[in-house]
C-alpha cells in the first residue's frame, strides 16, 4: 500500500506518508519556550513519515495564543533543539510551521503594544487570555510598507532559527486567517498599495515570504500551508472566481521557487480548485481534508493510491495515537482522541495516550 511506502518531499525523506499535521496545544508556557513535555510528545510520534510543529510565532508580534512557542529568543532555539533531536533519535523527520497570527492575537497575549495586520479590521468575536477571561479581538495597527517588509525578514530569521535549531525545515503558514491568509482575502485586506486590491497585489506578500524563506534555509526545505474557502477567523473566501484568480496567482509566484512541499487544507482535496493550485505550484502536495471530520485511513489511503497527493496530513488521529502508523499499516483498534483535553498545560491528553503495545500489555 503506497500510504506506507517511503517518499521524498524535497530534501525531506520520509518513511511512510502519513505527516502529522500542525496542531496547536499550548503546552510551551509563559515564555514560548519548548519544554520537557513537548520533547516527550514529539518524541512519541516519531514513527509518522513528517511531523508539522505546532504553529511557532517568528516574533513576539505575531504570537496568538497563552502558551504558544516561538523560534525568536536563545531559549526557544535551545528547547527546539531538544525536540529535534529527541524526533532525529527516535528515526523521524520534524519541519517547523511559522505563524505570524496577524490580527488574531491581543496586546496581552503578544505581549507588545500592538498586533498587526493587513489593513486596520479586527477579526471577529473574542479571544481568551492567559487569566482564562475572554476579550473582544482589537482592532490591528496597518502594517505600512516598510513594515510589510519587515514581517517578511521576521520569516525570514524564524526560518533560520528552526534550522540553526536542527529542525529539517519550514512550512510557511499561510492558512487558517492568520496572517499571510489575511493579505488573501479582500475582506481582510482593502490596502491600495501593491500588496492589495488586485488578486496579484494580496498574492504578494505570501509569494514574498516563501521566496525568502527558500533563499535563505534552501527551497527543498520549504513548504507552505494553504486552506483555500475555509472561511475561518473572519477570513471569508466565498466568491469563486475571485479565490480561483487569488490562488492562481499565489501559485504561479510559488512554482519558480521549487518547494518541498504545499499542504492544502482543504474539504475536497481532490476537487478541481486544490488540484490547480498542485499542478501550477508543482510540489509535492499533502492533502488534509480539514476540520469536519476526523481522516479516516480509508481517505488516507485512497488519496494517495488514487494519485491525488503525494502524502496526507492527520490531525487528531495523530494526537491519539503517537503509533498511528503502525495502527493503520496493521488495520488495528485506535485510541479515541478526547477534545475536551486538546489546550492545556498538563501531559494529560498530551503524552499520555498509549501505543497499541502499552494499551494490550495493560487489557493482558
Amino acid at each position: 500500500m503506497k500510504l506506507f511506502e517511503p517518499a521524498v518531499l524535497g530534501a525531506l525523506p520520509l518513511s511512510n506518508r502519513i505527516v502529522m499535521a500542525p496542531l496547536t496545544r499550548t503546552r510551551a508556557g509563559e515564555l514560548g519556550i519548548p519544554n520537557d513535555l513537548l520533547v516527550e510528545h514529539y518524541r512519541q510520534r516519531a514513527g509518522l513519515g513528517l511531523i508539522v510543529t505546532e504553529g511557532t510565532w517568528p516574533v513576539q508580534e505575531g504570537r496568538s495564543y497563552p502558551g504558544q512557542p516561538g523560534i525568536e529568543t536563545d531559549e526557544q532555539i535551545a528547547g527546539w533543539r531538544r525536540v529535534a533531536d529527541a524526533v532525529h533519535a527516535a528515526g523521524g523527520r520534524i519541519v517547523m510551521q511559522l505563524m505570524h497570527g496577524g490580527r488574531v492575537s491581543h496586546p496581552d497575549i503578544a505581549q507588545t503594544p500592538r498586533i498587526v495586520a493587513p489593513s486596520a479590521i479586527a477579526a471577529p468575536g473574542q479571544t481568551h487570555l492567559a487569566d482564562g477571561s475572554k476579550a473582544d479581538m482589537p482592532v490591528p495597527h496597518e502594517l505600512t510598507t516598510a513594515e510589510v517588509h519587515e514581517a517578511v525578514q521576521g520569516f525570514v530569521q524564524a526560518a533560520r532559527n528552526a534550522v540553526a535549531a536542527g529542525l529539517d525545515g519550514v512550512e510557511v503558514h499561510g492558512a487558517n486567517g492568520y496572517l499571510v491568509h489575511e493579505f488573501l482575502a479582500p475582506g481582510s485586506n482593502t490596502r491600495t498599495d501593491q500588496y492589495g486590491g488586485s488578486p496579484e497585489n494580496r498574492a504578494r506578500f505570501g509569494i514574498e515570504v516563501t521566496t525568502a524563506v527558500a533563499e535563505a534555509i534552501g527551497a527543498d526545505r520549504t513548504g507552505i500551508r494553504l486552506s483555500p474557502e475555509h472561511g475561518v477567523q473572519g477570513v471569508i473566501e466565498d466568491d469563486a472566481e475571485d479565490v480561483r484568480a487569488t490562488y492562481t496567482a499565489l501559485a504561479e509566484g510559488l512554482a519558480p521557487i521549487g518547494l518541498a512541499f504545499v499542504d492544502i487544507l482543504h474539504a475536497d482535496p481532490t476537487g478541481d480548485l486544490v488540484q490547480h493550485i498542485r499542478r501550477t505550484i508543482g510540489a509535492p502536495f499533502i492533502a488534509n481534508s480539514g476540520f469536519s471530520a476526523l481522516t479516516t485511513r480509508e481517505e488516507a489511503l485512497a488519496l494517495v493510491e488514487d494519485g491525488h497527493a503525494d502524502a496526507v496530513g492527520v490531525g487528531r488521529a495523530a494526537i491519539a495515537n503517537p503509533d498511528l502508523a503502525h495502527r493503520w499499516e496493521h488495520d488495528t483498534e485506535l485510541n479515541e482522541p478526547r477534545p475536551e483535553l486538546f489546550y492545556g498545560q498538563s501531559a494529560e491528553g498530551y503524552t499520555d495516550y498509549p501505543t497499541l503495545a502499552e494499551s494490550r500489555a495493560t487489557v493482558a
